[in-house]
């Protein structure tokens, strides 16, 4: 039976697809056949799958490399009373099922640019972390290699933070002390700043790190650099940057508490989405501020773009925490939906597909280029800049 006959019958389709799946993806080997099925109804074209037109490899390429393609991206389509993935996630899901099965696009090409995730039941484009400028900026290869124990995470559908956690506790620790020798070569008062996707680790390292600086006897705090933005009705319009945030309260707030004084900052209600402060930084009526104590390490938690010139000579570390999409997704399953039932699952399903690439242009990949550690999590490395190799190899 030829590779365009095989569309027309729908029972053949499936079963070449789910055994060619299984090479895609090895969680689908945990599926029986007719489990395979009932998810595939769910993208299942109106007309069957040889209906189904495919674009070349270099066109579809070209477009999940654009942006106007996931700024494109609906987040909450409707089809009556509900949400639905949105049509252009769905047609590249089946263009690369019917081409996988017809043959026009080979496996190789379709793992290197895609992952398969099984709960979504769709492809999502792979986010390319390490570009040449950022491994030129990390003098061409990590500073030190582990064991990649998040590699058996490939047959899970989700990923909760105990065997999360157990996966990395090796780099967590290479990240601890090579932080604490860092700290013990500059000196305090330190300002950290931790930058890193969704669910890829940031809050739990911190906390690992909060415990080792206490053991030691340094006095911490942290800064949440979200406390600093404008009511979301102004932001919403705006990049993420200086015109997003009370920037001179920022600034002035990071320079104060890096020279040990006790700092006022403004408070951001996480439920309204307001300020303690009006737009030219005075308190509004009726708010109270949060006031932050001088610490020997200072924390500051959020993905702020810290390559800014006004900030380079204030943080002592700045540090990535990467996590590939692919286990990100799956925490979140775990995290978000199974958990906080955060998330209409469909809504939760376009809001990753779109932002992942946008976040990795706007904020991941400007920081990458510029921070001192990038921890790898996935890779199991630790990448640190030739300056920093030199600190961390002394006596």
């Amino acid at each position: 039976m030829s590779g365009t006959n095989r569309l027309h019958t729908p029972v053949y389709f499936t079963a070449v697809l789910f055994e060619t799946m299984k090479r895609i993806n090895a969680g689908i080997e945990a599926l029986e056949l007719y489990e395979f099925r009932y998810a595939l109804e769910n993208v299942y074209p109106e007309d069957g799958w040889d209906s189904v037109e495919l674009d070349k490899q270099e066109e579809i390429e070209r477009l999940i490399g654009s942006r106007d393609f996931y700024t494109g991206i609906q987040l909450k389509p409707r089809v009556g009373d509900r949400i639905v993935l949105d049509e252009n996630i769905v047609r590249l899901t089946r263009m690369l099922f019917a081409g996988l099965v017809s043959g026009e696009y080979a496996e190789e090409w379709v793992r290197v640019h895609f992952y398969f995730d099984i709960r979504g039941f769709y492809f999502l484009p792979r986010t390319v972390y390490f570009t040449e400028a950022v491994l030129a900026h990390f003098g061409g290869k990590p500073y030190k290699r582990f064991e990649p124990r998040q590699k058996r995470f490939e047959r899970f559908q989700d990923v909760g933070y105990k065997d999360f956690k157990d996966a990395n506790a090796e780099i967590d620790q290479a990240f601890v002390e090579s932080v604490k020798k860092l700290i013990s070569a500059r000196g305090t008062p330190m300002l950290i700043a931790l930058a890193g996707p969704t669910a890829a680790g940031k809050t739990e390292i911190t906390e690992r790190l909060l415990n080792a600086f206490e053991q030691a006897g340094k006095k911490i705090t942290t800064i949440e650099v979200d406390n600093f933005q404008l009511d979301r009705d102004y932001r919403d319009t705006k990049p993420m940057g200086k015109e997003s945030i009370h920037f001179e309260l920022f600034m002035r707030s990071l320079v104060e508490i890096t020279q040990g004084k006790k700092i006022t900052i403004p408070r951001y209600d996480f439920v309204y989405a307001t300020s303690s402060h009006d737009l030219d930084g005075s308190l509004k009526a009726g708010c109270t501020p949060l006031e932050i104590e001088p610490a020997d390490i200072i924390f500051m938690e959020g993905n702020f773009p810290f390559q800014m010139e006004e900030l380079s000579g204030l943080i002592g570390i700045k540090a990535v925490y990467l996590t590939d999409d692919p286990i990100r997704l799956k925490r979140k399953w775990k995290r978000d939906i199974d958990y906080r039932k955060k998330y209409d699952s469909a809504y939760f399903r376009n809001r990753f597909f779109r932002t992942q690439f946008l976040r990795a242009e706007d904020c991941y990949l400007p920081l990458m280029k510029v921070c001192d550690i990038v921890v790898d999590t996935t890779g199991a490395a630790l990448w640190v800049t030739p300056e920093i190799v030199e600190i961390l190899s002394r006596d």
